[in-house]
């Protein structure tokens, strides 16, 4: 694997830091502020807003640009949203810092997935992806713990700085390892971006995202008040514990990837199935501390294992203009997680119990498996259609003729 995937995964390190950070420090900052908590929370959404936004639309103005001087100019954006953050003097200015910084965050992977894939040989293209993602999921067992500590300790803006180091660090990276070759512009442009998510197959595979991730999103934005209430953990160990869904994110990554180049398809049902049978076991695995640590892990072991192969079939099925729809999935990402968590609340509102948000995710990721196996059919049919079309336009010749 090349040297430069390093440097991608270096800006995914800081990525994943800036995302997941905020929740730990929304008591800090909402103090300092002087500002609810409820309110300090807008500052998540203003984040995930700017993903969902800046994903295809920076990918789409920048479809004519050196993918090299993409990656660097979308951590440069990163940078300054950053630093703005730490600097901002009241709540207003941080939500407009905050939606600066997710600007770049889908745009980022998007691109840098096809990057990444262009660098190696095809039988290696899911790995490569798993690698540049492996910084997002040590940034969880990492990244996000360090960056609280420090947020607590220094005050929330020194978290913001340290994240911006990161950052620049990440531009230092990617100017010396990512090569010229491979990162040239895309030649069909914008229009040809666009025409690429016209194509049904790229919106079921966005669609796999959604409800997949959706499902993971459902159980793990309420894993707290399982593990109190349920398993009986105290409130301390949270951390400790959700350190090991990163873990076990790190470990789905890479099994994700090694898979997913020997067999995508197989990989992406393997997994969502994985994920139903986790969800579903969590009002069993929550009942004891034990098993609710392992419960916690499964859950991003089996989450994680399906990333690799949904980027890479978003990126297979828009194979002539890839970086859009790429990105677009960084956004269906961020939609996931957004909807996954209305749902969850939902079902925890209804009075179904603590743990029915996991319920609800199974029930979330059956219907990944089902959006995923209407693609499959899709290509099927395409496939079955593209071989019919193949021997009617046949025609034989004279010789062809007497021999029948």
């Amino acid at each position: 694997m090349p040297l430069a995937l390093l440097a991608l995964a270096v800006g995914a390190f800081g990525i994943g830091t800036t995302e997941f950070v905020m929740m730990g420090l929304l008591p800090d900052v909402a103090d300092d502020l002087h500002v609810s908590i409820p309110t300090a929370g807008h500052l998540v959404s203003a984040y995930a807003l700017g993903v969902v936004i800046g994903a295809p639309l920076l990918a789409a103005v920048t479809a004519r640009m050196s993918r090299r001087t993409v990656l660097i100019g979308l951590m440069v954006l990163f940078v300054v949203g950053n630093a703005l953050s730490a600097f901002a003097p009241d709540h207003h200015w941080l939500l407009a810092a905050r939606f600066l910084s997710g600007l770049p965050h889908g745009a980022f992977f998007g691109v840098g997935a096809v990057v990444a894939t262009n660098m190696v040989a095809p039988e290696r293209k899911a790995r490569s992806v798993s690698l540049m993602f492996l910084g997002l999921t040590v940034a969880n067992i990492a990244g996000v713990p360090v960056a609280t500590l420090m947020g607590q300790h220094l005050g929330w803006r020194a978290t913001f700085l340290g994240v911006s180091a990161i950052g620049v660090a990440a531009i230092a990276s990617l100017a010396m390892l990512i090569p010229h070759d491979h990162t040239h512009a895309s030649a069909s442009g914008l229009r040809g971006e666009l025409a690429a998510l016209k194509s049904l197959p790229v919106w079921l595979a966005l669609g796999t995202t959604v409800a997949g991730f959706g499902a993971l999103f459902a159980a793990y934005s309420y894993i707290t008040p399982m593990l109190t209430d349920s398993a009986g953990y105290a409130e301390t160990s949270v951390t400790l514990l959700l350190a090991l869904f990163g873990v076990g994110a790190t470990i789905g990554n890479l099994l994700g990837g090694r898979l997913a180049d020997h067999a995508m398809r197989g990989t992406l049902f393997g997994g969502l199935a994985s994920l139903v049978a986790v969800l579903a076991l969590f009002p069993v695995l929550m009942s004891a501390q034990w098993s609710a640590a392992l419960g916690v892990a499964l859950l991003g072991t089996a989450a994680f294992v399906t990333g690799s192969p949904l980027q890479l079939m978003v990126m297979e099925k828009a194979s002539a203009a890839p970086s859009l729809a790429s990105s677009a999935n960084q956004a269906a990402f961020n939609l996931a997680n957004a909807g996954g968590a209305w749902i969850g609340g939902l079902a925890l509102a209804a009075g179904f119990g603590t743990t029915s948000p996991a319920t609800a995710g199974a029930a979330l990721a059956v219907l990944g498996l089902a959006v995923a196996g209407t693609a499959y059919a899709v290509d099927r049919r395409s496939i079955g259609g593209g071989r019919e079309r193949l021997v009617a336009s046949h025609v034989p010749e004279p010789s062809e003729a007497l021999h029948r």
